[in-house]
């Protein structure tokens, strides 16, 4: 009798050692994470940049799905602030996260400055007689396309540069206001504008541009992307390991190699 309780008993562990094995192969832990998307709103000109740091997020986290929508700053704080969804908001300009932040929508000790950038002047590949921002008052410059100043953070940078020339009145009849500082580089690569101010990002992934010019740094405010976790995000956590990553090495050798600086 004793025998067979004691291969019973034995049989009994063998089964609980089993069930738990498989339990522990099967069910998601802290290893092996439940997929999950975050979405980021995020300035146009990280387009380029933010595409080429997703795989290798994704190498890092393989089931977690990164997702952008790209746009002027001023566009996208409208839509977060309509209600939008979105985990991560990433600007051009500390504006556009200061009203959020003052609204409380954004999670505290998320956010960080994340880069720095330059303006520049830019004029189609085969144009000449144009080197400076004060040439933009020549007859000769019939348009000049800018960022719309009142949601593109580019725009607003290049209205600080003509004021600061005392160049504001002279050009403004010329301007063309762009939704976004891609759509500027668009209109300048087309030829339906005769120069355009842009961040020197932009300048750098076009072959139909070239930089002329570069503003210098005490003509503008200082260009700075902040970044932070939207309070609204359902996937918090996530958003928060998503952010660090940008900051680490490897996606700041990506913003380098696009000529962004660190902030």
């Amino acid at each position: 009798m004793k025998k067979k309780q004691f291969f019973a008993f034995i049989g009994t562990l063998v089964a609980t050692f089993l069930l738990t094995a498989g339990l522990r192969l099967f069910a998601p832990n802290s290893v092996v994470a439940q997929s999950s998307t975050i979405l980021v709103s995020a300035a146009a000109s990280l387009k380029d940049a933010l595409e080429e740091v997703k795989p290798l997020y994704k190498q890092t986290k393989p089931n977690v799905n990164v997702t952008y929508n790209f746009g002027a700053s001023g566009a996208l704080q409208q839509q977060i602030e309509n209600g939008a969804p979105a985990d991560i908001f990433i600007s051009a300009a500390k504006k556009q996260m200061d009203a959020l932040q003052s609204k409380g929508l954004i999670l505290n000790n998320t956010r960080r400055n994340l880069l720095t950038n330059q303006l520049v002047l830019i004029v189609p590949k085969n144009s000449s007689g144009i080197t400076s921002f004060r040439q933009l008052t020549d007859s000769k410059v019939k348009k000049i396309a800018v960022g719309e100043p009142r949601s593109v953070p580019a725009g607003q940078y290049a209205e600080e540069v003509f004021k600061n020339l005392g160049i504001s009145q002279q050009i403004k009849s010329k301007l063309v206001l762009g939704n976004n500082v891609r759509q500027v580089l668009s209109f300048v690569e087309s030829g339906n504008a005769d120069a355009g101010i842009v961040y020197a990002t932009d300048a750098k992934i076009s072959s139909q541009v070239k930089q002329v010019a570069t503003a210098p740094a005490n003509s503008h405010s200082p260009i700075i992307y902040p970044v932070a976790v939207l309070k609204s995000s359902k996937n918090a956590a996530t958003a928060r390991d998503y952010v660090q990553f940008l900051s680490s090495n490897r996606a700041g050798s990506v913003f380098q190699k696009y000529g962004f600086g660190r902030s």
